[in-house]
C-alpha cells in the first residue's frame, strides 16, 4: 500500500473517530441529565402496569435482585438516552457515508432515514399507549385466585423493552419494502401478488412477539399489513429505466 493511498484510510478513520465520540458525548450528556429523575421515569414506563395492579391483593412491583433498584433505573436511563439521541447518531452516521454515494442515491437516503427514525418512534408510542395497557391486563387479570400479582422490577424493565424493539422494529416495514424494491430484490407486482401470505405472516409474527390471546396479535398484525401496504404505495414513486417498463406492474 503506497503512502497516499495510505493517507485518505487515516482520513477516514480518524473522521470515523471523531463521530464515534460525538455520537459517545451526546449520549453521556443525556444520560447525565436524565439521572437525576430515573426512577420518575422508570415509574412513567411501568405506569400501564402498576394502574392495574390490584390493590386488594396486596399487588404491587418488587425487586428481587440486591442491586436492582439501582441498576434497573441506570439501565432504563441509559437506553432511553441513546433512543433520544438516535436521530444525532444517524445523522453522524449519514455525515460520514454520504460522501460516498452517488447523487440519485443522496435523493432517496434523506428521506428513507427520516422516515425510519419517525417509524421507530410511532411503534414504541404505540406500544407504550396501546400494546402494553392491553397485554398487562391480560396477564394481571388471568392470574389465578389467592396469587398476588407482584412483579420483578429487572423482568418489567426487559419485557418492556423487548416489545417497545420489537414494535420499532416492525413499524420499519414500509422503509425495509421500499429498500427491497429499490435494489431490485423484488418488485411491487411480486409484492402484490404475495398479499395473502404476507398478511398471514403478519398474524404469525403478531402470535409470536404477543400475549397469546386474539386481540393482542390483531392489534400488531393490522398495522403491520397497513405499514407494508404503505411501504409497497411508496415503491411506486421509484423511477425504472426505460428498458424496464415491461417489468412494471400495477399494483391493484
Amino acid at each position: 500500500m503506497t503512502q497516499d493511498s495510505e493517507q485518505p484510510l487515516i482520513a477516514h478513520l480518524v473522521e470515523l473517530r471523531n463521530r464515534l465520540l460525538k455520537a459517545v458525548l451526546i449520549v453521556l450528556l443525556l444520560f447525565l441529565g436524565m439521572f437525576y429523575f430515573a426512577n420518575d421515569l422508570y415509574l412513567i414506563l411501568v405506569e400501564p402496569l402498576s394502574a392495574l395492579l390490584p390493590e386488594t391483593q396486596g399487588g404491587q412491583m418488587i425487586a428481587t435482585g440486591v442491586a436492582a433498584p439501582f441498576l434497573v433505573p441506570f439501565k432504563l436511563t441509559l437506553v432511553l438516552s441513546v433512543l433520544i439521541a438516535m436521530p444525532f447518531i444517524l445523522h453522524q452516521a449519514w455525515a460520514f457515508i454520504s460522501p460516498g454515494l452517488y447523487q440519485h442515491e443522496k435523493k432517496f437516503a434523506v428521506p428513507l432515514l427520516l422516515s425510519s427514525i419517525v417509524l421507530f418512534y410511532a411503534g414504541i408510542a404505540f406500544a407504550y399507549y396501546v400494546v402494553l395497557p392491553l397485554a398487562f391486563g391480560f396477564f394481571t387479570f388471568a392470574a389465578p385466585e389467592g396469587i398476588s400479582v407482584m412483579p420483578d422490577i429487572s423482568n418489567i424493565l426487559d419485557f418492556i423493552l423487548k416489545i417497545f424493539f420489537a414494535f420499532g422494529i416492525a413499524f420499519e416495514i414500509p422503509v425495509a419494502t421500499f429498500l427491497m424494491v429499490l435494489s431490485g430484490i423484488t418488485t411491487v407486482q411480486s409484492l402484490g401478488q404475495k398479499r395473502p401470505y404476507i398478511f398471514l405472516g403478519c398474524f404469525v409474527v403478531g402470535m409470536l412477539v404477543t400475549p397469546p390471546d386474539v386481540i393482542s396479535q390483531t392489534i400488531l398484525a393490522l398495522p403491520m399489513y397497513a405499514l407494508f401496504e404503505g411501504g409497497v404505495l411508496a415503491s411506486r414513486l421509484i423511477r425504472k429505466p426505460a428498458d424496464d417498463t415491461d417489468d412494471e406492474a400495477r399494483y391493484d
